[in-house]
């Protein structure tokens, strides 16, 4: 097995993992907060909330509460930033159809607007910017992402899991904000392009090289 693809294999699921460990963790900071406060009137909330608030009170109480929320969501841009290096990169081993284009013309913009808009609210501190940008952002890439998993599923990719990722990524989205906080549902939709690169590249890796598939002066040997 050739090594140099591993790094790059393995660091496509950083956005996703971050994004794991971090949700509950912004949830709590959110539920601090006066606009969060009362995502705390489902019982649902409240039975996963209060005791890891307990248990994670360091974490949360070492300055006001705006502080901490904030502080935590400025990780969001920089994930979505990575998850769509990750998507261009399977876009660009894809030979695309025309639907498959449509989605890919609507994904690619949509993260970039989601991007944009979660480093104007947490970065900057202007409240505008997500519903100028990354509330916008998140309709196109949701569409696309639909468009792409129905293409995907179309051609036989493999694993399906990622088409079924991307095609359940809105109502993922709402179950899991429900529970946890908005937003919480791109961690499938992360995992759905890290599944992708992973894959992708141990199919290449796992390839074997015909003889005679070297252009004669490559740089290889």
């Amino acid at each position: 097995m050739n090594h140099e693809h591993q790094p790059v294999r393995w660091w496509a699921w950083v956005p996703a993992g971050v994004g794991a460990v971090l949700t509950p963790l912004h949830a709590l900071a959110r539920f601090a907060t006066a606009d969060g406060k009362e995502d705390l009137g489902s019982g649902v909330v409240r039975f996963w909330a209060e005791p890891a608030a307990r248990a994670l009170r360091p974490l949360l109480d070492w300055s006001d509460a705006d502080t901490v929320y904030r502080t935590y969501g400025k990780v969001w841009p920089l994930l979505i930033a990575a998850t769509l290096v990750s998507a261009l990169q399977v876009r660009r081993s894809r030979c695309q159809g025309r639907f498959e284009r449509w989605g890919w013309r609507l994904t690619l913009p949509g993260l970039g607007l989601m991007v944009l808009g979660l480093f104007g609210f947490f970065w900057i501190r202007l409240d505008v910017a997500y519903v100028a940008a990354g509330a916008p952002g998140f309709l196109l890439a949701v569409i696309g992402s639909v468009l792409l998993g129905i293409a995907f599923l179309r051609d036989g990719f493999r694993p399906w899991l990622v088409p079924a990722l991307l095609l359940g990524w809105l109502p993922l989205d709402f179950a899991l904000s429900a529970v946890l906080s908005a937003g919480a549902g791109t961690i499938p939709m992360m995992a759905a392009w890290a599944l992708s690169i992973w894959t992708q590249r141990r199919r290449a890796v796992s390839r074997p090289i015909r003889p005679g598939a070297l252009p004669s002066g490559s740089p290889i040997g």
